[in-house]
């Protein structure tokens, strides 16, 4: 197993699992069902966290291995897994190395975490490497807006952000990552929300993208 020191922010952890429940009324549940409908066979869901996605699998899904560094929160998924409706096998690992054979999976889900991974591109070409030919990729992350104004206020607190929110980046560029890693975009929608209340409104995507 890779050596994951680099991914535990014990601090963070705790403030994500007080946010999650109120991230999930204000709209984030809604999108997590939207992500992951119509899934099925095997996957593999990349940097899980507290596994607050599992509930939202279809029973078409035959297998969920969830991936996640971060110790705290890899505690909280296997909780998840153990009440959730389909199989979920809760790993250690990271996005930019999983712990998969190549073409193992029918599909990969990256749920809310891309704006962290220290590579983007790594990690969806890891992605595209554990997925079949033919199998999907599903993409829920905030990303950069396409306002240049709101995008330039992203760029100037990202910084600080990263800092405090476990290295999360509020300004990339999720939806140009997934053209670059090769893969067929099938659904792109771009939307906005405030997840908590203290927060505005900034830019998601939903994506649904197919290895060639």
């Amino acid at each position: 197993m890779s050596d994951l020191s680099e991914f535990q922010h014990p601090r963070f952890a705790r403030m994500y699992e007080r946010i999650s429940a109120e991230a999930d009324q204000r709209g984030t549940g809604r999108h997590r069902e939207r992500a992951l409908a119509g899934l099925s066979g095997r996957v593999i869901e990349i940097g899980a966290g507290n596994g607050w996605n599992f509930r939202y699998y279809p029973s078409t899904v035959t297998e969920v291995v969830a991936v996640e560094p971060e110790d705290s929160l890899r505690a909280r998924a296997e909780q998840a897994a153990a009440t959730a409706p389909v199989p979920i096998r809760v790993i250690p690992g990271h996005a930019g190395a999983l712990p998969s054979a190549d073409a193992e999976f029918d599909a990969a889900v990256f749920s809310l975490v891309l704006c962290s991974v220290p590579d983007v591109d790594a990690a969806l070409a890891e992605a595209r490497r554990a997925v079949r030919p033919g199998g999907e990729v599903r993409l829920f992350e905030h990303v950069r807006s396409a306002t240049p104004l709101i995008a330039r206020f992203q760029d100037a607190i990202t910084p600080l952000w990263y800092r405090i929110a476990g290295g999360c980046r509020l300004n990339r560029d999720t939806t140009a990552a997934l053209h670059r890693a090769g893969f067929d975009v099938e659904v792109l929608e771009r939307f906005a929300y405030a997840p908590t209340r203290f927060a505005p409104p900034h830019a998601h995507v939903l994506a649904r993208a197919r290895r060639p």
